[in-house]
């Protein structure tokens, strides 16, 4: 249940913040490094919140939760390192369509219809 309860939060998220980067990709070529800093430090800790609540390694859907948080992780860190570096380059834009298909997919998963549960039979002991 964790989760989806997770894919439900990260995967709106991820749309969110792929879209809105992607369309104001300009305006990450006049960021002073301390903007730059603090967006690391805000992807950083959210990195590091979803790793340590959800760090599964499995064969199924949910370790892509697991991985966006190590991506988050690093990529934070990276602007938190390097906050001059150039920020808006070209092969941004497939960073963000990457983001969007994932978050496409975790919301699906977080807000999709779940599995028909088993019905329970319980016995009358009477």
């Amino acid at each position: 249940m964790k989760s989806r309860q997770l894919a439900g939060v990260v995967g709106p998220a991820l749309v969110a913040i792929g879209v809105t980067e992607a369309l104001n990709l300009h305006i990450f070529d006049t960021q002073i490094p301390q903007v730059v800093y603090l967006n690391g430090t805000i992807l950083f800790v959210s990195g590091v919140a979803l790793v340590r609540t959800h760090n599964r390694w499995t064969w199924n859907w949910s370790t892509l939760i697991t991985i966006i948080g190590w991506a988050l992780l690093v990529g934070g860190l990276y602007r938190m390192v390097a906050p001059e570096a150039p920020q808006a380059e070209p092969e941004s834009y497939a960073t963000f369509a990457v983001l969007v298909i994932a978050g496409l997919y975790l919301s699906f998963k977080g807000y999709g219809a779940e599995a028909a549960p088993t019905p329970v039979h319980l016995e009358n002991h009477e």
